[in-house]
């Protein structure tokens, strides 16, 4: 199979129109990461030792190579990555193999002959 993995790191109050958007573009399932710390162009800032950082989720796409693109930029757009600072970013990488997709292995399939 010719896979992707799409990384998606963002702020925590975009997760669900991300997680939205990616599946309205094809990608079948998701695995989130919440509550991450990332740090941009700027220091984190800190109250008396604490971290006053916005939260961030990391959420992860196994999708069909022939989409892959697609849904990144429909994630870019859902996330306003480029518009607002500090919204997050995305990006993709290849699967050389994957085992457990079972369940989604005939969806992926099913886009992968249709992008043929």
């Amino acid at each position: 199979m010719n896979l992707k993995l799409i990384m998606a790191l963002v702020a925590d109050e975009k997760t669900e129109p991300v997680l939205d958007a990616a599946r309205a573009a094809g990608a079948t399932g998701a695995t989130v990461i919440t509550s991450v710390r990332g740090e941009g162009l700027e220091p984190v800032k800190t109250f008396l030792g604490l971290d006053v950082a916005a939260k961030r989720d990391v959420l992860m796409f196994i999708v069909a190579a022939p989409r892959a693109r697609e849904i990144l930029e429909t994630i870019n757009e859902a996330g306003c990555f480029d518009d607002e600072q500090g919204s997050g970013i995305a990006f993709q990488l290849s699967i050389e193999d994957a085992v457990g997709l079972g369940t989604q292995a005939g969806t992926i399939l099913q886009e992968i002959e249709e992008s043929i």
